[in-house]
């Protein structure tokens, strides 16, 4: 089952989340839609955003059934396209979706339902479910591969994103918020944090930069009494970091984290892998973040090793102010599975297999 979209109650979720545990379903996600079922339940299997796990992309690839609830399958969580054939999607597909006009806009389905999510959920919750359901042992094997994949690899920089990102899982409240601005740091959270209500996960499916800070600030302002985290890359929060002066007149704030690598990631990404070396654009010269703390009287850290994190996080918790905690980054950890130079390499080989041939 692959869930996404918008219009989910908590009761929603929670009847969406029964249905799949009483059937022994494995459940992914759509891109930025990780709250909708609790990603700690068995259940869970990982989310199709833009750093997929190529062991989940490869399970739903081989899936007999997908039942798409809510999620337009659009180009992110179909990995441009890709998961399925068009318009025959080359497997049973059970679409449901509150808007007619999606229904087999692109895939055509083997079963079309138009429906919101909270009846729909509510009526797959009453189903008498699946005897000895014959997919168990594959569900489990996706979920073991997905836990796996928690587990962050080895670093070649001091400051340990995944390690960061692996110790914030366990400290972070059920009802915490976390926001996310754009940009390839945003592997990072998606990839190692786990989501679950009443907790929630904002962030914009458009690929819209500078969304982060203001959406951490109208949350920690419509929910005072919540630990409200923000992840920004360098680029983004460049756009609109200013509203943290709107924390500040208002007399609260999140915490916001900005990954600072001194460039626009993906785009740097994209270049090296089209145009190998040729570099334009893409570098930045940013502020000295912590002294725009202080001129914003917040707390700030620049965290340039992995020991620092912890405790200049609990200070920022504990200051219940607004906060900008600085991640220097090595260039080089361009996402979550490569890095800078092997997305060179790999491009200047297929360059030469071009011109050879």
């Amino acid at each position: 089952m692959l869930v996404g979209g918008s219009g989910w109650s908590d009761k929603a979720c929670r009847d969406i989340a029964g249905f799949a545990q009483t059937n022994d379903l494995p459940v992914c996600c759509s891109f930025r839609r990780q709250d909708i079922v609790d990603n700690r339940l068995p259940c869970f299997v990982g989310d199709l955003g833009t750093g997929a796990s190529p062991s989940l992309v490869a399970r739903v690839k081989q899936a007999d059934l997908l039942l798409a609830v809510g999620t337009r399958i659009g180009e992110i969580t179909s990995q441009s396209y890709s998961l399925l054939g068009i318009p025959e999607p080359g497997k049973a597909l059970i679409h449901v979706h509150a808007s007619a006009e999606e229904l087999g806009r692109v895939f055509r389905p083997s079963l079309a339902i138009q429906s919101g999510m909270p009846e729909f959920a509510a009526a797959v919750a009453m189903l008498a479910p699946v005897a000895a359901p014959r997919w168990s042992s594959w569900r489990e094997t996706v979920r073991a591969e997905y836990e796996a994949g928690l587990i962050p690899p080895s670093s070649i920089s001091s400051l340990d994103l995944g390690e960061i990102m692996r110790w914030l899982r366990d400290r972070l409240p059920s009802d915490a918020i976390v926001t996310s601005d754009a940009g390839n740091f945003s592997g990072w959270p998606n990839r190692f944090l786990q989501y679950r209500r009443p907790g929630r996960q904002l962030g914009p499916t458009s690929g819209a930069m500078g969304y982060g800070v203001p959406a951490a600030v109208t949350a920690k302002l419509v929910y005072p009494d919540r630990l409200v985290v923000g992840f920004c890359g360098d680029g983004g929060f460049m756009m609109t970091g200013q509203e943290l002066a709107t924390a500040t007149l208002e007399g609260t704030g999140p915490i916001i984290m900005v990954f600072n690598n001194g460039m626009y990631g993906t785009i740097r990404m994209h270049q090296e892998r089209r145009f190998p070396g040729r570099v334009v654009g893409t570098a930045l010269k940013n502020p000295d973040f912590l002294a725009l703390a202080r001129a914003y009287g917040i707390f700030g850290a620049s965290i340039t090793k992995t020991e620092q994190f912890a405790p200049a996080f609990e200070e920022a918790v504990s200051g219940r102010r607004a906060a900008i905690i600085e991640l220097k980054m090595d260039p080089e950890m361009i996402t979550t599975r490569t890095t800078l130079s092997e997305i060179r390499r790999h491009a200047e080989a297929r360059q030469a297999e071009r011109v050879e041939a």
